[in-house]
């Protein structure tokens, strides 16, 4: 067998050891049922006495795909995104594809950033937890020709393919609960203020106008979600205002930072103070009293947003669309 000129084992020296052309080593290890049993075998066992690993840049330059999709999200740490991961990560491994993530720490530049660095990759498409994107990114996206999925929000504009829930609607419908439930003085608690943040303080304060109740109780930070800040902003809403007779959460890990701080100032839940949140996490079943939530279907859209990216790559044409997985009330103890 001729010298290598790197460590690196090629089909070349694959068909030089079976004694075939290197077309056809490509074909059996890309299409076996296309050779014979005996060649198959032949080449199998060459592979595997050379230590053969297959190059999928190279194979990715000849056909023109990577197999890879690119899923950016804004947190690594929160478990609403980690669910929508396994949504997608399922659909789109069955159809043969790689999921390659990225963190954008709910900056729209960084997303830019990130968009530029996996076009150079060469992925096949993306999966984006947004639809809200610098002008540059958009242009970057609309020059690949490839397909994307926004998620989580809706969008009248979507740039390909929407699939998420209205958080505005979500929003309302969770105040409309707590107003059906009696409660007047209800206070909204909210961090980090993202457009889906936003979009739910909106909500909020749909439904109390509708109901002509006062908004005014409006508790807000930048600051990342956590128990510790759910506790500290209650705080801070019960020093202002002391009459407050429910809280709604932006998220259930502040509803839950909310629940402990009751606790420990020893306010009865519901009876001095009712609490809800929003995206329905395993906490809020395992907390006394359970707490009451918008429970959304993170895990269906990651496998929605897989499945309809998945067409997108099978040839379907090309044809901007929205996807309303809807949203879920839960009215637990806590109210």
């Amino acid at each position: 067998m001729p010298r290598r000129s790197s460590g690196r084992v090629t089909l070349q020296h694959i068909a030089e050891r079976v004694g075939v052309s290197k077309i056809t080593v490509s074909r059996a290890l890309r299409e076996p049922q296309r050779v014979s049993e005996t060649l198959r075998l032949r080449i199998e066992e060459a592979t595997e006495a050379l230590d053969y690993v297959p190059n999928r840049q190279a194979g990715a330059l000849s056909s023109g795909r990577s197999l890879s999709v690119a899923l950016l999200v804004p947190s690594i740490s929160n478990s609403v995104f980690s669910e929508v991961q396994r949504g997608v990560d399922e659909g789109l491994r069955e159809a043969g594809y790689q999921v390659l993530m990225g963190h954008t720490g709910y900056s729209i530049l960084e997303e830019e950033r990130l968009i530029d660095i996996f076009l150079a990759y060469g992925v096949d498409g993306f999966v984006l937890s947004s639809t809200r994107h610098t002008d540059y990114a958009q242009r970057l996206l609309s020059r690949s020709r490839l397909p994307v999925v926004e998620t989580m929000e809706l969008t009248d504009t979507p740039l390909d393919i929407n699939v998420g829930l209205d958080q505005r609607a979500a929003g309302r419908a969770i105040g409309e609960a707590l107003i059906a439930a009696g409660y007047r003085r209800i206070g909204f608690c909210g961090a980090r203020l993202d457009y889906r943040v936003q979009q739910r303080l909106a909500g909020w304060e749909d439904a109390l106008k509708a109901a002509e109740l006062s908004t005014q109780r409006c508790q807000t930070t930048p600051r990342p979600s956590s128990y510790r800040l759910g506790g500290e902003l209650l705080s801070a809403m019960l020093e202002r205002w002391p009459d407050m007779d429910a809280v709604f959460c932006c998220n259930d890990d502040l509803a839950a930072g909310a629940l402990f701080e009751c606790q420990r100032r020893r306010l009865d839940v519901p009876g001095q103070l009712a609490l809800a949140g929003f995206n329905g996490l395993d906490i809020t079943d395992a907390t006394w009293p359970t707490l009451t939530t918008v429970i959304t279907p993170r895990r269906t859209i990651g496998e929605q947003a897989a499945r309809l990216l998945v067409k997108r790559l099978q040839g379907a044409p090309r044809e901007p669309s929205r996807h309303d997985m809807g949203f879920e009330i839960a009215l637990r103890q806590s109210t």
